[in-house]
């Protein structure tokens, strides 16, 4: 098995639809960093698990400098965009999302 991470900064905002009152329904900022993890048990054409330049694309060219509320179709939570990002990438397996110090969500995908 073959495997690749890539990890980036993000600088998006977005606001959070909650069942109870928190400064976090207001729109704010993050610098979100970003790992993706891909896995392929064979390599493609090119000798790849996925090209980091399109990894960074897909993701961060979608959502950098973005309101996270118009761009997603869902709440954006930490959570909630790890497991889009691995829903973006076909090798894709895990993703974890860092929106603050010490605020870190990740989403794996059963095997």
């Amino acid at each position: 098995m073959y495997y690749i991470q890539k990890s980036f900064e993000v600088s998006a905002s977005h606001h959070l639809k909650l069942s109870y009152k928190s400064k976090c329904t207001n729109v704010h900022g993050h610098n979100w960093h970003i790992t993706v993890y891909c896995k392929a048990r064979e390599l493609n054409e090119d000798g790849m698990v996925a090209d980091f330049s399109e990894v960074k694309q897909l993701i961060h060219g979608r959502l950098d400098h973005a309101d996270l509320n118009k761009v997603l179709p869902f709440n954006p939570t930490a959570e909630n965009i790890a497991r889009w990002i691995t829903e973006q990438i076909p090798t894709c397996y895990k993703a974890t999302v860092q929106e603050s110090d010490g605020n870190i969500a990740t989403y794996e995908e059963d095997v």
